[in-house]
């Protein structure tokens, strides 16, 4: 067919298509029956439409057809670790994540027969060490002509989370400014105050704030190798599917628009997964379908890598059943369901697109305001982060309880039947230690923790 159809027709307005609606409506109030407000106040439409952009928004810089697949690994013994890295990659993994907990890890034997040219090798410690560091950047063989190796370094991360510094503030400052030196390379995990409960604005606020502490101290001690950092940013994704989208649309957005301040790299890598929070031990299958849509989010948000949660990780131990399936729902993602075949995918959707504008400018708005007020730093030892998170969290938790937020299987359709005292291996409810921090930690916690608990104890 040479002539298009749609010429034939005149373009309707978004006013026209609301006069309509009013008119269907027959009486209703517009407003009342078809606006969905959300926690991050933003007023959701029943429809969104190109003339309610003054210029249509310009192309994103994520590559939806690069994306990979990553698998986390706990390492406890180099040997054991290695080999299951290993076989992770013969079975479909690109990216290898090795959460290390002993300094006294041979890196020699965690990282060999990996070929460092074609797969990611992320580092996560759960100590600080440039020895460490050194020793695992000298463990890269010669052969390596383009070594993917990532130490993921996060000191005010570890604070957050922890509640305390490494050793002392300074100490952590210059030990973090041995190990960029030799890496380029600083770590964000904002994961942490989403699994807290945060609301994506604060997420992306924070995150940004988070970073900017590091980036102001380079920039007071007139570090030149500012100019070299590579940042990534761990986050997780929650089940708003189209909000979650936006958010790491935005989260690129922010981040650029801060680099070009200090000069640095616009570009960052992001790494993904699935969120803790609205996941369930009870009926423990449809963690499977949360983390599925999760992760289709994250793509099409345009993440660098993914990794899936398993759907058993809150009360079994690692296992090969539970590893496989979740390397698995990203396989099919990717080979199956075609989702690494259109860069860009979320582009041009009105509703996407608006939703990413509005998170930049809110979340933007609040880092302003953390700025003026001191900085992430100081609001984090004042407690006035880990209030707002406890605020957000309360009023979702509140929206659990009452049913508006919904969990099938969990608070919505529950099978009584379902019993599970005797296949918890691992505890998966919140622990508080009683210790002493400098700071509040930022604690994580799920939704349905306490309805777990009763359900338990009537078992």
């Amino acid at each position: 067919m040479s002539k298009s159809l749609f010429k034939d027709f005149d373009s309707v307005s978004s006013k026209a298509w609301k006069q309509k609606i009013q008119v269907d409506l027959k009486g209703a109030d517009y407003n009342d029956t078809l606006i969905w407000k959300t926690n991050e106040d933003i007023n959701v439409k029943p429809f969104y439409h190109a003339d309610e952009f003054e210029t249509l928004p310009e192309i994103s810089k994520s590559k939806a057809t690069k994306w990979k697949i990553a698998q986390s690994i706990t390492v406890t013994d180099a040997n054991v670790a290695n080999l299951k890295a290993i076989d992770a990659i013969h079975r479909g993994a690109e990216s290898i994540i090795f959460n290390i907990a002993s300094e006294n890890t041979s890196t020699e034997h965690l990282l060999q027969n990996i070929d460092l040219d074609t797969v990611n090798v992320h580092i996560k410690c759960g100590f600080l060490s440039e020895v460490f560091t050194k020793k695992l950047m000298n463990a890269i063989p010669n052969t390596a002509k383009t070594p993917q190796i990532h130490i993921h370094t996060d000191i005010i991360g570890y604070l957050a989370k922890t509640g305390n510094w490494f050793n002392n503030l300074n100490d952590d400052f210059s030990k973090l400014k041995a190990i960029v030196k030799s890496t380029n390379q600083i770590s964000i995990d904002l994961s942490q105050y989403q699994n807290a409960g945060a609301t994506i604005v604060q997420q992306l606020a924070y995150s940004l704030a988070h970073a900017n502490e590091y980036l102001n101290h380079y920039e007071a001690h007139k570090d030149t190798s500012l100019k070299e950092i590579n940042v990534t940013f761990n986050t997780s994704v929650g089940s708003n599917y189209f909000f979650e989208i936006a958010k790491i649309r935005a989260l690129r957005q922010l981040w650029a628009t801060l680099a070009s301040e200090y000069g640095v790299s616009e570009d960052c890598k992001i790494i993904a997964a699935p969120s803790k929070r609205n996941k369930t031990i009870y009926d423990y299958n449809v963690n499977m379908l949360r983390t599925t849509t999760e992760c289709m989010s994250a793509i099409l948000g345009g993440v660098n890598e993914i990794c899936n949660l398993p759907y058993d990780s809150l009360f079994h131990k690692p296992n090969e059943f539970g590893d496989r399936i979740a390397r698995n729902q990203l396989l099919v993602l990717k080979n199956e369901s075609y989702f690494d075949k259109v860069n860009n995918p979320a582009d041009g959707a009105y509703y996407i697109e608006s939703l990413t504008e509005q998170l930049a400018e809110k979340a933007l708005e609040l880092f302003k305001d953390i700025e003026a007020n001191g900085g992430f730093l100081s609001q984090l030892k004042e407690g006035t982060i880990q209030r707002k998170i406890k605020e957000s969290a309360a009023k979702e938790q509140a929206d659990f309880d009452a049913e508006k937020l919904v969990l099938l299987g969990t608070n919505k359709h529950p099978n009584n039947a379902d019993k599970m005292k005797n296949d918890l291996e691992i505890s998966p409810f919140l622990k508080i230690e009683k210790r002493k921090t400098l700071i509040e930690p930022v604690i994580n916690k799920r939704l349905s923790e306490k309805l777990e608990i009763k359900r338990l104890n009537n078992e």
